[in-house]
Parts: C-alpha cells; sequence; structure tokens
C-alpha cells in the first residue's frame, strides 16, 4: 500500500511539473511576442518623432508605476530609455502632447519648438500612426520570412478523403460524416482553418462531395460564433475508425485488438469514426467527475479480416483506451514554396486577409456571446503551443501584431486612434481641440481601456474556475 501511495504521489508531482512547464513555456512566448511587439510599435511613435525634430523624453517597454526595473541617459541625449515592470504595454513620452502620462504642468508652459504641439497637424499625424503602421508592416515581414524559410504547408479539403465528421447542429444542417467540403457559394474552400469556418458561416450554400456526387447544403442564418463556440466542434478532420497502432498494455491492447482490426461499435452504439469514439470516452469521463466514479469498461465490437468479434475493454484513469489511428498525417501534403523576392507579395496578401478576417469578426464582440468569449492574457498565452516551436511563434507574433495595430487605430481617446481623430478633426475644422479637451478625452479613454482589460481578464478567470 505504502509502494502504491508513494507510485500516486510521484505521478501526481510528475503531472504538476509537466503542467508548470507548459505553463513557463507559454508564458515565455507570451512575454517575448509582447515585447517584441510593443517595442516596435514605440520604435514606430520614435522614429517619426526624431525624423521631425520632435524630443522624446521617455522610452519604455512596460508600464512602471511607482517604480522601474531599470533606465539609462545616454550621453548628450533628451530620451530616458528604462523598462517598467507592468506588462500591459509601454509608452513613449513626446514633448508637448497629452497622454497617459497627463503631463499637463508642461502644456501650461508656452510651446518650444522642438515639443509635439509646435509641429505641423500632417507630422504629428504620423508621428501617431508610426506605431501601428510599424505593427502592420512588422507582421507582413514576418509572414513574408514564414513563407520564405519554411513555405506553406497544409493538406487541402480536397485531399482529405475520409471527409469531414460533423456535430449535431451540421447534420440538422444537412452535412453528412464524411462529406468533402468543396464550396462556400462560389468560393473554393481549400484548407481548414478558421477562414473555412467563416466562408460556410456566410455562405448561403456549401457545395460538398458525397457518395462521389456534388451535393448541396443549405445554410441557415448561422454566426461564426455560433460555430466557432460549438463543442464537440461544428466540423472536423473525419479519422476512420481503423486501429493504426496499439499501446502496449493499454486497453485494447489486453482485450486483443490489433492493428488494422476496425472498431465497429462501442455499447451498443455504432462507430463510423475514431471521432465518434473520442466523443463517448469524453461523455465518460464528464459523468465520472460528475459521480466520482473512475472505473469505466467498454463492450466493443471489432471486425478482422471480415469477422466480428465482441470483447471488454478496459479505459485507464483518463478513460483512454490505448491507440492511435489515423490522422491528417496520411493525407497528401501540398506544399508551397516560396524564394525570397516572392516571399514578399505573399506576405502582404497573408497580412491583408489576415486583417480582413479579423476586422469581419469584431462585430461579434457587441453581442453577448462575443462579449463573454473577449479574453486577456490567458487567452492570449493559451494561443501558444505547449512545447517551444518557433513557427507557430512567428504566426502567432504576426498575428498578435496585425490585432495589436487594428486595436490601437480605434478612434477611441487614449489610443492612438483617439489623436488621429482629434488630428483629422483640427485639419477639416483648422482649429486644435483645447488642451481641457484632450485631458477629459484621454482620461475617459484610460478608464475604458482599463475597464476592457479587467473585464477580459475577468472573463479568463470565469473559464478558468468554471
Amino acid at each position: 500500500a505504502g509502494g502504491a501511495s508513494q507510485k500516486s504521489q510521484f505521478s501526481a508531482f510528475t503531472v504538476q511539473s509537466k503542467t508548470m512547464e507548459i505553463f513557463l513555456i507559454k508564458a515565455l512566448q507570451l512575454m517575448l511576442a509582447l515585447s517584441i511587439l510593443v517595442l516596435l510599435h514605440e520604435g514606430g511613435h520614435f522614429f517619426f518623432s526624431k525624423l521631425f525634430g520632435v524630443r522624446v523624453e521617455k522610452f519604455y517597454l512596460f508600464f512602471d508605476p511607482w517604480f522601474h526595473l531599470f533606465e539609462f541617459k545616454p550621453k548628450n541625449s533628451d530620451t530616458t530609455y528604462g523598462m517598467g515592470w507592468l506588462p500591459l504595454g509601454g509608452y513613449c513620452k513626446i514633448s508637448g502632447m497629452i497622454d497617459e502620462s497627463f503631463d499637463t504642468e508642461q502644456m501650461k508652459q508656452p510651446a518650444k519648438p522642438w515639443e509635439f504641439r509646435s509641429k505641423p497637424a500632417w507630422q504629428r499625424l504620423l508621428i501617431m500612426v508610426g506605431g501601428v503602421l510599424m505593427n502592420f508592416l512588422l507582421a507582413i515581414f514576418i509572414y513574408s520570412m514564414i513563407l520564405f524559410h519554411w513555405g506553406d504547408s497544409f493538406v487541402s479539403l480536397q485531399d482529405m478523403t475520409h471527409g469531414m465528421k460533423f456535430n449535431e447542429r451540421a447534420r440538422e444542417i444537412g452535412f453528412r460524416d464524411g462529406d468533402i467540403l468543396l464550396r462556400a457559394d462560389e468560393k473554393p474552400l481549400e484548407r481548414f482553418g478558421v477562414d473555412m469556418l467563416r466562408d460556410i458561416a456566410e455562405a448561403r450554400t456549401v457545395t460538398v462531395l458525397r457518395d462521389g456526387k456534388e451535393a448541396e447544403v443549405y445554410m441557415p442564418e448561422i454566426s461564426l460564433l455560433d460555430i466557432a463556440k460549438d463543442d464537440p466542434m461544428f466540423v472536423t478532420a473525419l479519422v476512420p475508425n481503423v486501429v493504426d497502432s496499439v499501446i502496449p498494455g493499454g486497453g485494447l491492447d489486453k482485450a486483443g485488438i490489433q492493428k488494422g482490426d476496425s472498431l465497429i461499435a462501442v455499447n451498443g452504439e455504432m462507430l463510423n469514426s475514431w471521432n465518434a469514439l473520442v466523443e463517448k470516452l469524453d461523455n465518460m469521463q464528464a459523468d465520472a467527475e460528475a459521480t466520482g466514479d473512475k472505473d469505466a469498461s467498454l463492450q466493443m465490437v471489432y471486425s478482422r479480416n471480415g469477422l466480428r468479434d465482441t470483447v471488454t475493454v478496459r479505459t485507464d484513469s483518463l478513460f483512454r483506451v490505448g491507440a492511435t489511428f489515423s490522422s491528417l498525417a496520411d493525407y497528401k501534403e501540398t506544399t508551397r514554396e516560396f524564394g525570397f523576392f516572392e516571399s514578399f507579395p505573399a506576405g502582404v496578401q497573408l497580412g491583408v486577409n489576415t486583417l480582413k478576417g479579423y476586422v469581419n469578426d469584431m462585430k461579434y464582440v457587441f453581442t453577448k456571446e462575443g462579449a463573454k468569449s473577449v479574453g486577456g492574457f490567458g487567452t492570449i498565452g493559451s494561443i501558444f503551443p505547449k512545447v517551444w516551436d518557433w513557427h507557430r511563434f512567428w504566426e502567432m507574433t504576426a498575428f498578435l501584431s496585425i490585432i495589436l495595430a487594428f486595436m490601437n487605430i480605434l478612434p477611441i481617446p487614449a489610443l492612438d486612434g483617439g489623436h488621429v481623430l482629434f488630428l483629422l478633426y483640427e485639419i477639416i475644422a483648422r482649429r486644435k481641440p483645447s488642451d481641457k479637451f484632450m485631458e477629459y478625452a484621454q482620461m475617459v479613454g484610460m478608464f475604458l481601456l482599463f475597464a476592457l482589460l479587467i473585464w477580459a481578464n475577468f472573463n479568463d478567470i470565469m473559464r478558468f474556475l468554471f
């Protein structure tokens, strides 16, 4: 009993250590990505400020309320460089403008020639859009280098010859397991992903290949958010119910199941795919967590060389049966390679398409379900892989750079877009908003931003707890 207890404790310790390792890897990737994005964003403001002779007083990575981690001021420089401790962004304090520092005393003094407020409106406009511009250019550059170094590899939906597995909602609409997705309206469906889901949600008809013939599925009014939140997923790749390999000592191995066997039914329910068995096991795990009963066995019907038999299969503590099945790796992979100069127009197209998709999906934020789906740092960190993967890291960094560019250009006071809005007003009306108005607008914007930040991270906490 003592040995079993020690083994259980060691197993629990191993699981906790693995969980902590995954958390640290994701956290480090998030911090590195944010550091790159913030430095380049603030660097955009810095570049145009210096270009037009505007003095930059402070250039900081992260915020520094009450104290900073370090700072230094080069000899003969007007700028103090430093690093704060609060990783919510960064800032470039520009002389002669009302920003998050709320330095109103400076604004009471006569305008100096090196100050932001002394420059023509078009120069101030470029200074304010410099951060957004830098983030978008960074995303395009990263996408271009990803295509140049790794190329573009994917499994075409038409090459997924086993078709797709659909959930109950999709089957009610008219999809059938095994359908091969061809077109959404007249747009070809090329690869699995959020763009595919968006095209399906916005289509009137989806054309599929069913039993060797094309068939049309008529789509009801449905949003991408409705599809994306489905569990099990609205559509996923169908994995055949043919055993690819058996894990020694696992439930299927002990029951005598071998490589090449087809799993026909479990506990009286027919199986048409490995996905169906996974869904069954997930439901059993959910029931076990509710009742506390971890002891589970399955009556499984399998076929071998045309002959059927029934066996009892024991699951482990995580409700796994100890086998692997065919996966996307079994399909033909399409790879597009790009030369150095070819990668840039392709990177531009990828960046623009990513921005279009993100802007299109923003409408869901203003719905009840969309507001609940808004996430903070936990959600952002979760998109990074569990192991350090440079390919995936740079893809996520480019995507976050697109998001940062778009969010900052929104016409909200305290964001770059708010300053741009007031500058455009000045150019059109030929008069500046008053400093007092700008101060109040900055305060309102900061309040809105902090409220959004609190709400997003509150959602993360609630998702973690429940």
